[in-house]
């Protein structure tokens, strides 16, 4: 008896993942607004001067392990996966794409690379202010 059901219980569970990945999922659209996480650190590099901003971007740029002597121009770009987007340009005429995370984290990577791995273009945003685009 108790092999029985035990047979009967592993023969629900494959049959109920069974239905799991087969295509007829519906997909769910909501109207409600995306909840937008952000650090005090990506909240304090809009809040930055310019001379502050390069300041800061440079020293992830450095702490990165990546040279770069001084800023001579950087500006928000856009925000990406959670992420904000920053670039900045370096004296020795580098050019870097900094990616800031809500748990304060920085990564960067050279603006070359941005199209071929499908990242936005390392363009200054037309926002004078440099602080993101508010989501309605």
């Amino acid at each position: 008896m108790r092999q029985a059901i035990r047979i009967l219980a592993v023969g629900a569970a494959i049959i109920s993942l069974a239905g799991c990945g087969s295509g007829t999922e519906r997909q769910v659209v909501s109207n409600e607004p995306e909840i937008v996480v952000r650090s005090p650190e990506q909240d304090q590099l809009h809040q930055l001067d310019e001379m502050g901003r390069n300041i800061g971007l440079k020293r992830a740029i450095t702490a990165s392990g990546l040279r770069c002597k001084r800023v001579t121009r950087s500006g928000y770009v856009t925000e990406y996966k959670k992420l904000s987007m920053w670039t900045a340009s370096c004296e020795d005429k580098r050019d870097w794409a900094i990616f800031v995370g809500p748990d304060g984290s920085a990564q960067v990577r050279p603006c070359g690379d941005m199209q071929q791995f499908n990242l936005p273009e390392c363009r200054i945003a037309a926002n004078p202010a440099g602080t993101p685009p508010r989501r309605s």
